[in-house]
């Protein structure tokens, strides 16, 4: 309802108000900044004529000026060796079995992958006996502190299966009747 109110307000003798408005005359525009007025000045003859005119006494003292200079020498880069990493990592090839379609085939030394990292967890809390920390350290080409941390503080991943016993049935409600 309001909407229409200020709809009628608004268009109410909108053509007498626009002629009104542009038959007004119009405002002078405020006053240019003084370098806009140098620009328009720089087009005048007697500004041209000084730029061009030659000075007799400036130019006598320019060519008493004389310069000398030297570059450096230029030094040669060794181009020899471009793009190439500035040390070599040594390699190995990852000991995955079955699992060497999901992960990467090379692996730095002193790293392992993810999959090889959870297959390592894995065997040690299968075995611990067999799979000590210094076994894995040898086998992966990693430190002896760095595996004692890892098997420290990474836990595979555990199903835990309840019995059913212990699971506790549920029971159906009945919906309660709105009245």
């Amino acid at each position: 309802m309001g909407g229409r109110v200020t709809r009628v307000f608004r268009n109410f003798n909108v053509e007498n108000r626009a002629s009104r408005e542009i038959s007004k005359e119009k405002p002078t525009p405020a006053p240019r900044h003084r370098t806009a007025r140098l620009d328009a000045m720089a087009d005048s003859p007697e500004i041209k004529e000084e730029v061009f005119r030659k000075d007799d006494r400036f130019l006598t003292l320019l060519k008493d000026v004389y310069v000398e200079s030297r570059d450096p020498p230029v030094r040669v880069k060794d181009g020899g060796g471009e793009h190439l990493p500035s040390k070599q990592e040594e390699k190995r090839l990852t000991k995955l079995g079955h699992l060497e379609g999901l992960d990467v085939k090379k692996v730095p030394k002193g790293k392992i992958s993810i999959v090889e990292a959870l297959t390592l967890l894995n065997n040690h809390k299968l075995q611990p006996q067999v799979w000590t920390a210094e076994k894995i350290a040898a086998e992966y080409s990693l430190e002896l502190k760095e595996v004692n941390s890892l098997l420290e503080f990474f836990i595979p991943f555990a199903v835990q299966e309840f019995r059913k016993e212990t699971k506790k049935a549920i029971t159906s409600h009945k919906p309660k009747q709105l009245t």
